[in-house]
């Protein structure tokens, strides 16, 4: 496997990019039409739900394809012990402090909107931290007692960190192998090899486990599609040649992927069920494909644009876990607060947008980033020396 001592700032910039993209999405389900979230505006928009749905295909997947990417890095920099307590410190803490402190006020917001509960946040809390069942429908994970809400990417995260520790030390004993495979890798290789998997989950997982639950615990589904995502993601950096394949292939991607999206939409939004044979399992290979080349175009079009290092991106990429945890705990409240001042479906949500980020700015900037239990808590390296604060750090949270 190539040790590749240039670093990939183009991961690091799309990873950036695709939490920024997620704080945009969460902003998006407040005020999308007919989709269920935690606390809705009035000001609800049909128009926005198409642009949802040609994000949502593939903004997970790929997250978890740059945390496979990332892990790559971390692993080979730290071994597998090394890497373990630093995922372990990264993830299972924030994932802590998030249930316990960052996400209780989604929770009591969304709780009042379904009128279950009185005003009163520590009664709220008292209540809560008995982790007790709630009444139905009270807030995301009631039925349990407590919820990790946006958090759940981090323990799904930690699993698929658990299972690639043997994958990673087993493809570093076969190197060499690996490495011959992935530079004979073709262009229709990297486009049609991965839809292979992800159909097949399709027709015989997805029947019995349907989509993400988002409580880990028997989402197998959700958990093929992911980790193949943060395996691909892995494979990727290991070597240049799918990105120099990439590179090649962006042109075609720029096209490919929007009339995929196209054919998408005309099999779930136009054709009816059932109208021709085979119908369905067309329908399955259109989702994967779609979703699939807009990875692609992200990674070819990332790489060739974003692969450089920005003035920017050091401070960026430290910052953005912290707002990752922070954002969707600022975007409920703000929206709980200003829904009844009736500002209307534009100044509302550039508002909320505007108290999303300086919360989120703020409270990086001014607190997580200088104390050292804080920056424990937000899953950030401890604090270094200025003779050591110039150096590139491995990507953080991935």
């Amino acid at each position: 496997m190539e040790n590749n001592s240039r670093r990939r700032y183009d991961i690091d910039a799309l990873r950036v990019i695709a939490f920024g993209l997620l704080i945009l999405y969460h902003l998006g389900m407040a005020y999308v039409a007919e989709w269920s979230w935690h606390v809705k505006s009035a000001n609800q928009s049909e128009t926005l739900q198409l642009i949802m749905l040609a994000v949502n295909q593939w903004r997970m997947p790929l997250l978890f394809l740059i945390s496979g990417a990332a892990t790559h890095f971390l692993f080979n920099k730290l071994g597998s012990t090394g890497f373990l307590l630093r995922r372990l410190k990264q993830l299972l803490i924030p994932l802590l402090f998030g249930i316990l402190v960052i996400v209780p006020p989604q929770a009591y917001y969304e709780a009042l909107s379904n009128g279950v509960i009185e005003p009163g946040y520590l009664s709220f809390l008292w209540r809560y931290f008995s982790f007790q069942p709630w009444p139905a429908n009270s807030f995301a994970g009631s039925h349990v007692g407590f919820t990790w809400n946006h958090l759940w990417y981090l323990p799904y995260l930690l699993c698929y960190t658990l299972v690639i520790i043997p994958v990673a030390h087993y493809l570093r004993n076969k190197q060499s192998l690996l490495k011959h495979w992935i530079s004979g890798i073709k262009s229709w290789h990297l486009v049609l090899l991965p839809l292979l998997p992800l159909t097949l989950y399709g027709l015989f997982l997805f029947p019995h486990f349907g989509g993400i639950n988002y409580a880990v615990v028997g989402d197998w589904y959700t958990h093929a599609q992911f980790f193949t995502f943060f395996f691909i993601g892995y494979l990727l950096v290991s070597s240049q040649a799918p990105w120099q394949l990439l590179t090649r292939l962006r042109i075609f991607l720029l096209f490919a992927a929007p009339a995929c999206f196209g054919l998408f939409l005309l099999f779930t939004r136009t054709i009816e069920e059932n109208s021709f044979p085979g119908q369905s399992l067309i329908n399955l290979i259109i989702i994967y494909t779609n979703r699939w080349l807009w990875l692609l175009l992200v990674l070819a079009w990332g790489n060739h644009y974003l692969n450089r290092p920005f003035s920017w991106l050091p401070y960026a990429t430290e910052a953005v876990y912290p707002w990752y945890i922070l954002h969707q705990t600022i975007t409920v409240t703000a929206i709980f607060k200003l829904r009844s001042l009736s500002l209307g479906p534009i100044v509302e949500p550039l508002l909320v947008l505007a108290i999303t980020i300086v919360g989120c700015l703020a409270i990086h900037e001014l607190l997580i980033r200088r104390i050292p239990l804080l920056r424990l808590l937000f899953g950030l390296k401890p604090l270094v020396s200025k003779g050591a604060a110039g150096k590139n750090p491995v990507p953080q949270g991935s």
